[in-house]
């Protein structure tokens, strides 16, 4: 089962902070080579990430890679490069279309090959950053099997919006509600954008609990200090565990009693009900087996 509560981005190109990655409890590392690396730097740090990725690998921590835009110059070397064994996957940003998912998938397999990885091995995921992207979100999460999830850019989006962002969020609710509705339709998972309030940890908490009541299962974050109440709120607390627990076991007696649906507590638990239970205590030792 893949789970992924903090995704945190690294500089490709400083490779101080990439040597300092590999202690930090992050579920995944993305090492960047759009948004952080200047153009004159773009060839070098694409050498460096392609030999640090595979020795940042640890026991539950898989490692991304932002490539530039597939409107570059860079994109394709930096697939080519990049693809090597050890990387979990390939984070596109600018991500508008079913078409820019399945030329990324093409463009992984053909690296694949010729790296000697079994094919599908490298994930995908999209980066959604404007209106376009937003608006064929669920296109763009069914396009691929390679897709493992979708994020969402939102300070790209605001730059095309002409909107500021605030620290309420109220002017991208909406997107991000649109993400994560179509990610659980396609079934993959559901990441939420970075909060760049890096010294603001209540802000922090407040979306993140927020975003985790939106339907999100994770949260970009962009300073190693982001990572803890990250991964906190995106465990299921105790008393969610235990209710969980009890709904199976209320569901489940019901079951062989040959109905098909109980109460507890006053309420109905249907075949709804104890799927989402189900779901919860398998995220639950997934998170125990890290």
């Amino acid at each position: 089962m893949l789970f992924l509560r903090s995704l945190l981005f690294v500089p490709g190109n400083q490779e101080r902070r990439i040597e300092k990655a590999r202690s930090v409890a992050a579920d995944a590392l993305i090492l960047d080579l759009e948004d952080s690396v200047p153009p004159a730097e773009k060839e070098a740090a694409r050498q460096m990430v392609a030999t640090a990725s595979g020795g940042l690998v640890s026991k539950g921590r898989v490692i991304f890679v932002r490539v530039n835009a597939l409107t570059t110059a860079y994109a394709i070397a930096d697939i080519q490069t990049v693809v090597t064994k050890g990387l979990g996957g390939i984070l596109l940003p600018k991500s508008e279309s079913a078409a820019d998912i399945r030329r990324a998938d093409s463009l992984i397999a053909e690296a694949e090959r010729k790296a000697g990885l079994e094919a599908g091995s490298v994930r995908l995921l999209a980066l959604v950053e404007s209106p376009k992207g937003v608006i064929n979100a669920y296109e763009i999460a069914t396009a691929s099997p390679r897709l493992a999830g979708m994020t969402f850019g939102a300070e790209d989006y605001a730059l095309e919006m002409g909107i500021t962002r605030t620290k309420e969020g109220g002017e991208i609710c909406y997107p991000r509600q649109v993400i994560s509705v179509a990610c659980h339709a396609a079934n993959v998972l559901a990441i939420d954008c970075v909060f760049t309030g890096v010294r603001d940890p209540e802000g922090l908490v407040a979306e993140t609990r927020l975003a985790r009541q939106m339907g999100f299962q994770g949260k970009l974050v962009i300073h190693p200090d982001q990572i803890g109440p990250v991964n906190e709120i995106f465990v299921p607390p105790a008393d969610e565990i235990d209710y969980a627990r009890r709904v199976l076991e209320v569901y489940e007696a019901a079951v062989a009693e040959g109905k098909a649906a109980a109460t507890l507590d006053g309420k109905m638990i249907d075949t709804p009900v104890a799927e989402k239970a189900k779901k919860l205590l398998a995220l639950v030792e997934a998170i125990a087996k890290r």
